[in-house]
């Protein structure tokens, strides 16, 4: 074989493991689960009691009690919402989705519910999110019983779930909406009215 044929061998095999190294780099979805990806009760209640401010004595109990039910997250969203119900109800929110090895990234909510419910509130809302494989997976629906699952000092705590990955809605706010209701809510990377 001739010297100038191997070397362009050669060279085209580079060329083409490069090429097949950067399109594998393009379509690599980012992972949250990973070693050290996960946050302390500390660091959450730090950041809640930033983010809630005066209300945040009772945020340590309900840390706690999610803490204790279901281990470390490894994120959590900070936001607000606002919810209406008449029997029937919608709720919209935004907020910032927070990971260690990840990144921040945007995200919005809306949802139905139906049941025994009256009234309309405007909260900051702060959500755990266990077992978060990656960002993508985030964007679902999400079931459960909303309304107040457990209460301490104005602060309620729900929990919501999706195939493995489980949101742990913290709330506090103003307005009265009382009562228990069945539905759920969709988490969406883009700001949208259906909430279905």
């Amino acid at each position: 074989m001739r010297p100038d044929f191997i070397r362009e061998t050669a060279g085209l095999r580079a060329l083409m493991a490069a090429i097949v190294l950067l399109v594998g780099m393009g379509f690599h979805v980012a992972p949250v689960a990973a070693a050290n990806d996960e946050y302390t009760a500390q660091e959450i209640v730090d950041a809640g009691h930033s983010f809630f401010g005066e209300t945040s004595g009772a945020l340590a109990k309900v840390i706690e009690k999610a803490f204790s039910q279901y281990g470390l997250p490894n994120g959590y969203i900070l936001g607000q919402e606002g919810s209406g119900a008449f029997i029937a109800g919608l709720t919209y929110g935004e907020g910032m989705l927070y990971t260690k090895n990840a990144g921040q990234h945007d995200v919005f909510w809306q949802g139905p519910s139906l049941g025994l419910d009256y009234g309309g509130n405007g909260t900051r809302a702060m959500m755990l999110v266990y077992d978060l494989p990656s960002i993508d997976s985030l964007f679902a629906r999400y079931g459960g019983v909303s309304g107040s699952a457990y209460v301490v000092a104005g602060l309620g705590m729900t929990v919501l779930k999706n195939q493995n990955i489980v949101l742990v809605p913290i709330r506090t706010g103003v307005g009265a909406r009382l009562g228990i209701n069945v539905g759920y809510l969709k988490l969406t990377r883009q700001p949208t009215w259906n909430p279905f």
